[in-house]
């Protein structure tokens, strides 16, 4: 066999492998730069609500939008202030098993809450290092049993968790790299079994505790600035990197799965790529492509195997 059919041989073989075990295809996106309904200026934060409906923090617009699972127009609330309902930046968002909308309001230095439509309900926090006081309030999410976990970036970096109405019940962390130590946590998400993960930016890894914050393990050989994640109702972890502009995907206790996307403007490619939700049947992720202005939105492509061969890939998953 002569060397091109050989390195043909291994291309098919690759790709083979390839197909076998699947792979996140770009599926839609909406969104463009502007003010008008349904475009964005750096939209940052995205959060699925119970029905599927999407949320996204439009940061240099001041406010929230919603949308249907493929990105028709809802409503929206906001401005710029700070009065209730109005923001002076805003990065994080997440919906309450409830419907209810959490938002991390950062220069109000406090977290509001609204209803799914935008009614507002209430907020807390001021600014200062006190419990339930936050310096850079970066992201929020809300776990199975309604609480309220925020990442607190910028004072001592640390992680703080409230009631669904915002009474302080616990924290932990400190500026450091250590176990249970953060620079920058700019993310936080809930696992279904209540565990929490946190994107500890400026130490390059992601770490996870139990509820109330004890450490379980953390990883970072395959990760490099982590900015926001999520996690699947079956324990993958999903972290954008917003400098080397991608999406990369763990299982729950760090082992690499695969990852997508580069600097660019088309389909499938990002600029600083930040906030990121996915589905509870784990087959579907979106993205807040913040340069670009716009959300993308991926679904999982099961392998392309013969129906005799799936047994032994499924057996191999296991």
């Amino acid at each position: 066999m002569n060397k091109l059919a050989i390195t043909a041989a291994a291309a098919l073989t690759a790709l083979a492998a390839v197909c076998a075990w699947g792979a996140w295809v770009f599926e839609g996106e909406w969104g463009g730069s502007g003010p008008a309904p349904g475009r964005f200026v750096e939209p940052w934060g995205v959060a699925l609500a119970p029905n599927s409906n999407v949320y996204v923090v439009d940061v240099g617009n001041y406010r929230v939008q919603y949308f249907t699972p493929t990105g028709s127009w809802l409503g929206m609330w906001g401005s710029r202030g700070s009065g209730p309902g109005q923001f002076n930046i805003s990065l994080g968002i997440a919906v309450a098993p409830n419907g209810n909308v959490y938002v991390t309001d950062l220069y109000n230095f406090r977290v509001q809450y609204f209803t799914a439509s935008g009614s507002f309900l209430g907020s807390w926090g001021s600014k200062g290092m006190g419990n339930g006081q936050f310096g850079d309030p970066a992201s929020v999410a809300v776990a199975p049993n309604g609480n309220v976990y925020v990442a607190d970036r910028n004072v001592e970096g640390r992680i703080q968790y409230f009631t669904p109405s915002g009474s302080f019940l616990g924290k932990w962390g400190k500026t450091g790299s250590g176990n249970g130590e953060f620079v920058s946590p700019n993310g936080v998400a809930v696992a279904s079994n209540g565990n929490v993960y946190v994107a500890d930016s400026g130490n390059d890894r992601v770490q996870y505790f139990t509820a109330a914050g004890s450490f379980l393990g953390k990883w970072g050989s395959m990760v490099s600035r982590p900015y926001m994640l999520a996690v699947g109702r079956d324990g993958r972890v999903f972290v954008t990197e917003y400098h080397n502009h991608r999406v990369r995907y763990y299982t729950s206790t760090g082992s690499f799965l695969g990852g997508w996307g580069k600097l660019g403007y088309l389909p499938g490619e990002f600029a600083h790529p930040v906030g990121i939700a996915v589905k509870p049947d784990g087959r579907r992720v979106y993205v807040a492509d913040s340069d670009n202005d716009r959300i993308q939105y991926f679904r999982w492509s099961d392998p392309a195997v013969e129906p005799t061969s799936l047994g032994r890939v499924k057996a191999l998953y296991k």
